[in-house]
């Protein structure tokens, strides 16, 4: 199931942002790109740490070549968004997606935005929207197969939804949007595995600021966890290790949550794509639990977690078979 949910977020990524999918989950393969993906992620997080090492490297490389796999995001990924660019500039299309926004603003913007630009912003779309996506989900299902009285109430909800004809096929994010048992789900098995795994920095501004009664001078670089921001006990409780979705159910506490809700990350920095990976996740999961019974196939298994910038999951093995219909 792990394999699926990322070919699934591949897939929908290249559609949003290409009008083209990648074609993964009709070969069940993701031919060698997720190999590349997982390179530049820990690249990325050797670089976020310690920046002087990019210009090391750029200097060493003629004698050690690519050993910290810097230049990985130059590979087949952007191979295969050059190749659409490039075909989209030649043939033209009418659909509205990402690549139509960025060649539109590159018309308007010539000197801000060239083709280096736009061939970047496009293959790092695909990169980070693909894997956050698939991680979000995967922890979703994970939680719910673990907690099997969570997933017997989402089930339910499903079925009456289904039974008084409010869910269409395919179900859309408005119908989606009408299930807060589905939505409390989604935010807490975000909440309890954020994708990004480490800090995020900001730089005081002029003057410095008073955090929390401490003075912090200007220039300083200072940085919250996401993984630790959705665990403070002062917000979500004493459980802030248990699964529990009816947390985002009460109306007094939910706008305390949200506002620490630190998944997509907040304020000016928060993630561009959130609304593009919640509509997938929000979709999927209904999805997929109409259709079919899940259970994992080893109910004490733990997934193993792996951190280079995200926190990628392995290990997540699932039984299907198919349910009856609901009528």
């Amino acid at each position: 199931m792990g394999l699926f949910v990322q070919l699934f977020a591949f897939d929908v990524i290249g559609e949003v942002t290409f009008s083209k999918r990648f074609g993964f989950m009709d070969t069940g393969s993701d031919n060698g790109f997720f190999a590349q993906v997982k390179n530049v992620l820990r690249s990325g997080a050797w670089l976020r740490q310690i920046p002087a090492l990019y210009w090391t490297h750029d200097f060493l490389s003629p004698i050690i070549g690519n050993h910290f796999s810097v230049t990985a995001r130059h590979g087949r990924l952007r191979d295969f968004a050059s190749q659409a660019i490039e075909d989209r500039k030649t043939h033209g299309s009418d659909h509205q997606d990402i690549l139509a926004k960025l060649l539109e603003v590159q018309k308007q913007r010539p000197n801000e935005m060239n083709d280096a630009n736009v061939l970047s912003m496009a293959t790092t779309n695909i990169s980070a929207g693909s894997d956050t996506t698939a991680i979000s989900t995967r922890s979703v299902i994970f939680h719910l197969l673990k907690n099997p009285e969570c997933k017997r109430e989402l089930v339910e909800d499903i079925d009456t939804q289904t039974k008084e004809v409010k869910l269409t096929k395919p179900i859309t994010l408005e119908q989606t949007n009408h299930m807060p048992y589905l939505q409390a789900c989604l935010y807490e098995g975000l909440r309890l595995h954020p994708a990004v795994g480490m800090s995020l920095p900001r730089v005081t501004p002029r003057g410095g600021v008073e955090i929390d009664g401490h003075f912090i001078p200007e220039g300083t670089v200072i940085e919250a966890n996401p993984w630790v921001v959705c665990r403070n006990t002062e917000i979500f409780g004493d459980d802030v290790e248990a699964f529990r979705p009816k947390r985002w159910l009460k109306t007094g506490d939910r706008a305390d949550m949200e506002r620490v809700f630190f998944a997509f990350g907040q304020g000016a920095r928060g993630c561009l794509g959130r609304n593009i990976s919640w509509m997938e996740t929000s979709k999927l999961i209904p999805t997929l639990f109409l259709h079919l019974e899940v259970e994992l196939t080893d109910p004490k298994a733990e997934l193993k977690e792996l951190c280079w910038w995200f926190v990628k999951q392995e290990g997540l093995f699932v039984t299907l078979r198919p349910r009856s219909k609901v009528h």
